[in-house]
């Protein structure tokens, strides 16, 4: 449900992008508009910062024998708000195209629902909350449309690397004292589109981000038959996030 969700997300996005930037294609001049910031875009390196909300899912990879044999349900992630902010350094490549490096503070919290699973002795050994901060380091290459009077559209892509200073992977205790594990730091893929807004002393830009990690992020428990991660291979963390960037 989760990721149905956030592709119906980035659709609506796509085609609400999509759409603005035929209308504004068609009608550049009908009415004149005073230009605001009109040598912005020529800056070599210009500085801003950003700030907004987010969630982040977990993708799991199970033992091989966890459907068939075991007959268990997936783990359910229940994903919770969580905020963002950071920095940003742009570096203009060219008309169309720039490189920012864009660090920034992750906070997010997901809730694990495990299910009826042999080795639980009560219903709250089920349950496991998992906290993250992560110092989030992206670099990105922004791609935009050709401005029309104060309206820019972008997509955007790029990689990035997270430490994770809740990750708990160094700490002795694990699951059978209530403490679950995850790697300190993983890599990640990064997608995302939105709208550069030119207003009269700064720039305002909106967008919507996906972030994916493809590095296993499970520290297992010492015991290799934990219920808690004994039927997991490996598990990879999904984002989403709502940035409100000010340059």
């Amino acid at each position: 449900m989760r990721k149905k969700r956030n592709k119906y997300y980035f659709l609506l996005l796509l085609i609400c992008f999509s759409y603005s930037v035929g209308v504004f294609a068609q009608y550049p001049t009908v009415r004149e508009r005073v230009i605001n910031l009109p040598t912005f875009d020529q800056k070599p390196i210009h500085y801003g910062y950003f700030l907004g909300l987010n969630q982040y899912d977990f993708k799991f990879e199970y033992v091989e024998n966890y459907y068939k044999e075991l007959g268990y349900k997936d783990v359910t992630v229940i994903p919770k708000s969580g905020f963002t902010v950071g920095l940003i350094g742009d570096l203009r490549i060219n008309t169309y195209f720039n490189l920012r490096f864009e660090p920034g503070l992750y906070y997010s919290r997901r809730e694990l629902q495990y299910p009826d699973i042999s080795g639980f002795e009560k219903e709250s050994d089920k349950i496991r909350e998992i906290k993250s901060t992560y110092i989030h380091l992206p670099l990105i290459l922004k791609i935009s449309t050709k401005r029309i009077n104060n309206f820019r559209p972008f997509i955007m892509a790029g990689f990035s690397t997270d430490f994770n200073l809740s990750s708990n992977s160094k700490n002795r205790d694990d699951n059978a004292s209530n403490v679950f594990r995850t790697t300190a730091q993983n890599l990640n893929y990064e997608l995302g589109l939105g709208f550069d807004f030119y207003l009269y002393y700064f720039k305002f830009s909106p967008s919507l981000r996906g972030i994916f990690s493809f590095q296993n992020e499970l520290v297992p428990d010492t015991d290799p038959n934990s219920p808690w991660t004994g039927i997991i291979n490996s598990i990879f963390s999904r984002g989403i996030a709502i940035i409100i960037t000010f340059e």
